[in-house]
């Protein structure tokens, strides 16, 4: 089993001690939660930083910390200190940008954890050392046949919308850590080949359908061969529903802070929607 690199052990270390915090503390949490109305309307951007060092519980956690202790040294060793850095926060902020991205107009959307930081250094491993297997539920494989289930299953998650699992900063994330670790040693190009294609091939693909089809999210199908995937009525409720998600984020804020908490841009919202 790999050991922890100095940084990796670090994170950890931040991390427990930040999601225990949450765990205790109820206004802690929601102080750092990446929520897309306080960071869209009340523009506080550190919470696709902080976001990543809250769990919602010990298995969210967990699982987050066994995965991050058999890739974040690997990485951190190949790459060297600063890089290690580089390509964790990237893919963390990367991952959180397109979650907000996607869900930019419902107003309580809200994630926590490391997935998104995760997923990047999962992604840079695989092609940092392209030999490599990788074990999942007892089985192993390639590790460009891992990273390419990771991306089909991740864009199943954000279409289908069935868990409340954040796919979409997994998916983001990875990417944006691939794309790092290349940008930082284009010679990977030609060694880790396979991978890199075997990854970013099929996110391409999913990433033209979903701006191809928007409206896929909201049916949970981007492959529908239908002409029209919502009728007038359809896009109506749609657009209430994501409009009354964003006055009740606005009242909830209100009811914590009074009205003097909303800044220009709330204020302006908050009267638009309620006429």
């Amino acid at each position: 089993m790999p050991d922890f690199g100095i940084l990796g052990l670090l994170i950890l270390a931040v991390t427990f001690f930040a999601s225990y915090q949450g765990f205790k503390n109820p206004e802690y949490f929601e102080r750092y939660v990446f929520r897309v109305s306080d960071i869209r309307y009340g523009r506080q951007y550190y919470r696709l930083i902080t976001s990543g060092f809250l769990h919602t519980g010990w298995w969210h956690l967990l699982l987050n910390a066994l995965t991050f202790y058999y890739f974040s040294s690997s990485v951190e060793y190949q790459v060297g200190y600063s890089s290690f850095l580089l390509i964790y926060f990237a893919s963390l902020v990367g991952g959180n940008l397109f979650s907000l991205f996607l869900h930019r107009d419902e107003a309580s959307y809200s994630a926590v954890g490391a997935s998104g930081a995760i997923s990047g250094l999962v992604f840079a491993s695989i092609v940092l050392y392209p030999g490599m297997s990788v074990g999942l539920l007892g089985i192993f494989m390639p590790g460009w046949l891992y990273g390419l289930l990771y991306v089909v299953v991740s864009a199943v998650g954000i279409t289908a919308r069935r868990d409340n699992i954040g796919h979409d900063a997994h998916l983001a994330g990875g990417l944006v850590g691939l794309v790092t670790v290349v940008v930082m040693q284009p010679e990977l190009m030609r060694t880790s080949y396979v991978a890199i294609a075997a990854i970013l091939l099929p996110a391409l693909g999913f990433f033209y359908l979903l701006f191809k089809r928007p409206e896929g999210l909201v049916l949970g199908n981007l492959f529908s061969s239908e002409p029209s995937y919502q009728t007038v009525d359809d896009r109506y409720k749609i657009q209430q529903r994501k409009q009354e998600d964003d006055l009740d984020a606005l009242l909830d804020k209100i009811n914590q802070k009074g009205i003097e908490g909303l800044n220009a841009r709330e204020k302006q919202r908050l009267e638009k929607l309620s006429k």
